[in-house]
């Protein structure tokens, strides 16, 4: 865990915690179908972060289970995501994800506004 710090017109980084991913039990997401960026990690112990964005956590869930796949091939149990933001084989991969997410969001809100303003017959 970094801390982030700004002395006068400098940023500073200071390391405060490290964890092994060996250790890391659960990631809990804590809201899969809501804009969130609180989620916990359960090592030894449970931690409660906050990731800068709800699109920074999944950046970061996607991050360690890649990893976990990679190195160490273990069931890693990542619970209270969506499942399609997660998985590198749905229709929303690409390698900016979290921009072509926001694309389709904003696709179909202009569809619904679209049909929100056409007269009823």
């Amino acid at each position: 865990m970094v801390k982030h710090l700004r002395v006068d017109r400098e940023e500073k980084y200071e390391i405060v915690e490290k964890w092994f991913l060996k250790d890391l039990e659960m990631i809990d997401g804590k809201e899969a179908d809501t804009d969130n960026p609180y989620f916990d990690m359960h090592f030894h112990k449970v931690y409660n972060l906050e990731a800068y964005s709800c699109a920074s956590k999944y950046t970061f869930a996607r991050t360690l289970n890649r990893l976990n796949e990679m190195y160490l091939k273990k069931d890693l149990k990542i619970v209270n995501f969506d499942d399609t933001y997660l998985n590198d084989d749905s229709i929303w991969s690409s390698n900016n994800r979290d921009c072509l997410v926001l694309m389709r969001i904003c696709f179909y809100a202009s569809n619904l506004l679209c049909l929100s303003l056409c007269p009823l017959s």
